[in-house]
């Protein structure tokens, strides 16, 4: 079987040790995380943790197994990229003087969509929403110019197909919000 990218969303309680629990699961398979970001969803008390991982679809149910079995989970799914609408934010710090002086800068910021979210005189912050390949193109168009500093959030995503997680969570006595 070949890896895929795989989308891992785990309803679960707000509990402390859960995380640890969870990358754990990963660490003894030796399967490295492309990317984990966690929040609250739309069932209230309810918290969604979003784990992006490149494995086989054999391993990806296993691994939904074992984070199903954790007491704090309510439920665990897996989609494929093309189940899901997903997006990354970044923001990239460069020095000011570049926005002025650089006209090719300015350009890159233009033509890549993103957003200036601040201007000091020793500074401005750019911020990329979109998919990995579009914040690492224009990652690539801006670090000749120097970055000062540089952070991508991890994958956000929802799924194309309506998830019944509501139904589920109805099981609990929680409800969406």
């Amino acid at each position: 079987m070949k890896k895929e990218n795989y989308t891992i969303s785990v309803y679960t309680e707000n509990n402390i040790g859960l995380l640890n629990r969870i990358s754990a699961i990963f660490l003894r398979r030796h399967i490295n995380l492309e990317s984990f970001t966690a929040s609250v969803s739309e069932i209230k008390d309810v918290f969604r943790f979003t784990i992006v991982v490149s494995v086989t679809e054999e391993q990806v149910k296993k691994i939904i197994g074992q984070i199903e079995k954790q007491i704090e989970v309510i439920k665990a799914f897996y989609h494929k990229d093309d189940e899901t609408i997903y997006q990354e934010t970044a923001l990239f710090k460069i020095a000011s003087k570049l926005l002025f002086e650089e006209r090719k800068i300015q350009n890159v910021i233009k033509d890549s969509n993103a957003n200036i979210v601040t201007v000091t005189p020793e500074f401005f912050v750019l911020e990329k929403t979109g998919r990995r390949r579009d914040v690492e193109t224009l990652y690539d168009q801006l670090e000749p110019y120097g970055l000062m500093q540089f952070v991508r959030s991890g994958r956000i995503s929802i799924t194309k197909e309506k998830m019944h997680i509501s139904k589920i969570l109805e099981n609990f006595g929680m409800e969406a919000v």
